[in-house]
């Protein structure tokens, strides 16, 4: 038989609520795990008193009583699982599993036995219903009534605030039975009394949450918050961790307190009780016991005068009395040298502490992130300035948090911190290349040899180089797609013509309302291929030969894989310092073979360029040829269109003489300086304003023949 048994998605019932986790059986005891809390209760195998098996809402449940009295519930297992339980129980625990199941009658009239911490309602053998005494917080007597308060449970949907049990009257004894039952609950209830002396107490200490000044005593059972608006209880049992953690000023401590379940003003909730305290306070501490007590109670880890920084002395106290470890910062260190890092969550900035199992953050809102929760971390860049970046945790339930503006010095740190508590970084390339540039910001030695400053400047050089080829190639026809001086000549040569044709208002307006949209498409035309050029202009040739690379650049990457294989798991950035140093302590004579490669590359880049630049010309000039071409085709059919529409006018100017004497007189010299003029400018005109002037010319030789 294995040693272990373990079950995964168990539900441990606290409170009316079912909270899943994780059950382990070993031969040292029983471990459950919360799985959202992250608690973990252990019960040792010689404390186990009975295991009772039944069927419960979920499936079937496991009940475990101690013989110290305490009640352990848990639900969700198969029936098929009962075998292997049971045999289980019988080899390491010697404990029979009992089956057992509950009464479902719905009768409301039985008997109350108590038993340890447990109250259970029975008919006849089988129990209806079982209340812990640890949930009770009141309990209060009426003339034949007992009434049961509970403590209430935030994370239970329904939870039950009261029971009331009938207790009829009988004369055993002289005994009253209602009082009877009233103390047996009360024995073993969970009441909060603040009876007595406190052990100690701690005066005016300051709060962040619940903000404000408190008064703490210390009581056995309980802590006790006196402020002047608000009482706080806080139930030792209550206290899930302790923290104690460094301000990054140096001068300041945080005290912080976790609960579970949280202490309630109102509606809201504080989980977190979180307390500061300045390094130069000190307090002398005297306790509320004799001696003999402290020793007994404490056994040495408190004596009953002490003295010491009012941090220390706070955080011993609770330490001694919540019996839980103190939690600080692990070995993490920031840029500035503290353990924490500056950042903001939601609205408010603070603290965040890597700490050895988690993430903490203070302080408004606190935020506590254990790793086994954590389902994927995220360094983002940040939304306003580059800065600075945010640092994303998902958690496996899905809840997100964001630490926005953290300092761009940090990432490194941050990065490695994460890097070796395997955590699963969600964009690892990417911030591989961002711890890089950080690297190369905080390394600017000049003495020493820089691995990735010499790549930046052969990178630069590339980029000047492709910038100035893409201008030279891209010029001529750039001037020729798009020529501001020729589209003002075409503007104004418009007018002219228009003013000069106008022999009668009616052909001057047809003229106008014709050339005008002509004028349109012409522009659209030229913008077309004008922004396909520079379309073209920013993307790089891939014909083009490749830089060649230095002296260093072949080294590093003939070498790369054994720099690797001499210092395995180093990171990018370790492997680029390596570099420098090796490539810093190489002899001259190993660096002029080195540098001779790098010279035949050269002559090989600048060989194929000219290759290159040679085919790229030839290209351009066959090109031109062809436009020069096709424009003189073009002004040859401009002149034949020209001559065509000269004579067209010329006959309806003699055919229509009345009409042009109606008109506006003018001299020989205007007319023929105009129209010699006009001649001179459509001559220049384009193929588009030549075919624009074939309309006016077609209508009025049409008009003439009328």
């Amino acid at each position: 038989m294995a040693d272990t048994l373990e079950f995964n998605e168990i539900y441990q019932e606290v409170k009316g609520s079912m909270n899943d986790g994780r059950l382990r059986l070993s031969r040292q005891g029983v471990i459950f795990k919360n799985s959202k809390t992250g608690k973990v209760d252990n019960i040792q195998a010689s404390e186990l008193a009975e295991g009772v098996w039944r069927r419960v809402a979920l499936g079937h449940g496991l009940k475990l009583l101690t013989k110290n009295g305490h009640v352990y519930k848990y639900d969700g297992f198969r029936e098929s699982e009962f075998d292997k339980l049971s045999d289980f129980f019988k080899a390491h625990y010697r404990l029979e599993l009992a089956e057992k199941d509950l009464c479902v009658k719905g009768w409301n009239w039985g008997t109350v036995r108590f038993g340890g911490q447990l109250l259970s309602f029975d008919i006849g053998e089988q129990p209806v219903f079982e209340i812990p005494l640890s949930n009770v917080s009141q309990c209060t007597t009426g003339k034949n009534e007992v009434t049961l308060e509970f403590h209430q449970n935030d994370d239970a949907e329904v939870s039950l605030m009261e029971v009331r049990f009938y207790v009829p009257p009988t004369q055993e004894d002289g005994v009253d039975p209602v009082e009877a039952f009233a103390q047996n609950v009360l024995s073993k209830a969970d009441v909060i009394q603040a009876t007595g002396d406190a052990i100690c107490i701690f005066r005016e200490l300051q709060c962040l949450t619940p903000r404000g000044r408190y008064d703490i005593r210390i009581y056995p059972t309980f802590l006790h918050l006196h402020g002047k608006t608000f009482d706080y209880k806080i139930p030792y049992t209550t206290v899930l961790r302790l923290f104690l953690l460094p301000h990054k000023d140096q001068r300041q401590m945080f005290f912080v307190i976790s609960l579970d379940p949280p202490i309630k003003q109102g509606q809201t909730r504080y989980h977190f009780l979180i307390l500061l305290f300045s390094k130069d306070e000190d307090i002398s501490l005297t306790l509320n016991m004799n001696e003999e007590e402290v020793e007994k109670r404490f056994e040495g880890r408190l004596t009953k005068n002490m003295s010491g920084s009012l941090y220390e002395m706070v955080s011993r106290v609770m330490k001694a009395l919540v019996n839980r470890k103190i939690t600080v910062p692990g070995n993490f260190q920031g840029h500035s040298g503290a353990q924490c890092i500056t950042c903001s969550y939601k609205a408010s900035s603070g603290l965040l502490y890597p700490l050895e199992r988690g993430f903490i953050y203070v302080h408004k809102p606190p935020v506590h992130i254990r790793f086994d929760e954590i389902s994927f971390v995220n360094f983002a860049r940040g939304t306003t300035t580059t800065r600075s970046f945010d640092f994303e945790i998902e958690t496996k339930q899905g809840t997100q948090y964001t630490f926005s503006s953290i300092e761009r010095e940090e990432y490194g740190k941050l990065f490695d911190f994460v890097n070796a508590k395997k955590l699963n970084i969600k964009n690892r390339g990417l911030k591989e290349g961002m711890k890089q540039s950080y690297d190369e910001y905080a390394d600017s030695d000049e003495d020493q040899h820089d691995a990735y400053l010499e790549r930046m400047k052969e990178e630069g050089k590339i980029r000047e180089e492709n910038a100035n080829d893409s201008s030279d190639g891209s010029g001529e026809e750039t001037d020729e797609s798009f020529n501001p001086g020729e589209e003002d000549d075409d503007v104004a040569e418009e007018f002219d013509s228009n003013a000069s044709a106008s022999s009668s208002s009616g052909d001057g307006d047809s003229d106008r309302d014709e050339k005008k949209p002509a004028k349109k498409a012409k522009i659209v035309k030229d913008r077309k291929p004008r922004k396909k050029q520079l379309e073209s202009k920013k993307g790089k040739d891939p014909n083009a030969p490749k830089r060649p690379m230095s002296a260093y650049m072949l080294w590093l990457n003939a070498n790369r894989e054994k720099i690797k294989s001499d210092h395995p798991g180093i990171s990018i950035t370790d492997l680029s310092k390596k570099a420098g140093e090796l490539w810093k302590a190489m002899s001259k004579e190993k660096k002029e073979e080195w540098d001779r490669k790098a010279e035949d590359a050269r002559r090989d880049y600048e060989k194929a360029m000219k290759e290159y630049s040679v085919g790229s010309k030839s290209e351009s000039s066959k090109t031109e040829r062809s436009k020069k071409k096709k424009k003189k085709q073009e002004k040859q059919m401009k002149g034949k269109v020209e001559k065509k529409g000269a004579a067209s006018k010329s006959l309806s100017s003699t055919k229509s003489p009345a009409k042009n004497m109606s008109e506006s007189f003018k001299s020989k010299e205007f007319v023929s300086s105009d129209e010699s003029s006009s001649g001179e400018s459509k001559k220049e005109d384009s193929e588009e304003e030549g075919v624009a002037s074939l309309p006016p010319s077609s209508e009025e030789s049409a008009s003439g023949s009328d």
